[in-house]
């Protein structure tokens, strides 16, 4: 990620420098300069925080623009149209769109982590039924995927054509960190599984849930063709699955 530095104090000082030389006493170009160095370290602050800001805005129209119009829709000039910025100042934090989309992708798989890690503990998740956390965690995928269907579709396509090895590390590592964490909290929840390996069998429980949502609501495109086959609404989906994976888990 290249993302320009904020005006170094170095440059803000330079002008109560030159002020300061054309007084004859030495002892007032050093408190001038004191002054301006002081002026500076002020100065830097509030445009690092401009700076932050202005690539929050443009990390959210860059999803914003992928999910509406897909990686080959997705340019440099729709981002900054969307962000009310010029092209210009994209390439100045950003040496082209794949390293942008990258640092947008792995911001919110960072996020997405962080929300579960800060969200619920596995001591409160151990105080709930499983029944109960099951429904609502399946439910709450539910509704994110149909909420992200396209960002999220979009985001697995550019992911699996990147050459960039680095970046699908981190997002696998990432991925998969937030995946050990919701097991955790299904670990806690369900207690006296009768399964000689637990962590296995709710891992491939969570995995049948997500594989599920995925081929469903990103990769089918006539659910009605389905008809009689498959639930035709969120709330016969959310159901099923909910009672294939407490059953799979042997709860009841």
């Amino acid at each position: 990620m290249k993302v320009p530095a904020p005006l170094p104090a170095s440059q803000l000082i330079k002008g109560a420098m030159l002020s300061a030389a054309k007084s004859k006493s030495r002892k007032t170009t050093a408190k001038s300069r004191k002054s301006g160095a002081k002026d500076a370290s002020l100065a830097f602050e509030p445009q690092q925080a401009r700076s932050r800001e202005s690539e929050r805005k443009l990390l959210k129209a860059a999803a914003e623009v992928l999910g509406q119009h897909g990686v080959a829709g997705t340019t440099i000039p729709r981002i900054a149209a969307h962000a009310g910025l010029t092209p210009g100042s994209i390439y100045r934090r950003f040496p082209d769109k794949e390293v942008l989309l990258e640092t947008m992708i792995l911001g919110i798989l960072e996020r997405q982590d962080e929300r579960l890690r800060t969200g619920i503990t596995t001591e409160m998740a151990g105080q709930i039924p499983l029944p109960v956390f099951a429904e609502n965690m399946i439910n709450n995928l539910l509704v994110s995927y149909r909420a992200n269907a396209g960002l999220m579709r979009a985001m697995q396509q550019f992911a699996r054509a990147s050459i960039n090895q680095e970046f699908r590390r981190k997002a696998t590592r990432l991925e998969l960190r937030t995946f050990e964490r919701l097991v955790d909290l299904f670990l806690a929840t369900a207690k006296n599984l009768d399964h000689p390996q637990p962590r296995t069998a709710v891992s491939l429980g969570l995995m049948m849930v997500i594989s599920t949502l995925h081929e469903l609501l990103l990769h089918t495109t006539d659910l009605k063709a389905w008809k009689g086959l498959l639930p035709q609404d969120d709330l016969s989906l959310r159901r099923e699955l909910t009672r294939a994976f407490l059953r799979y888990l042997g709860a009841h």
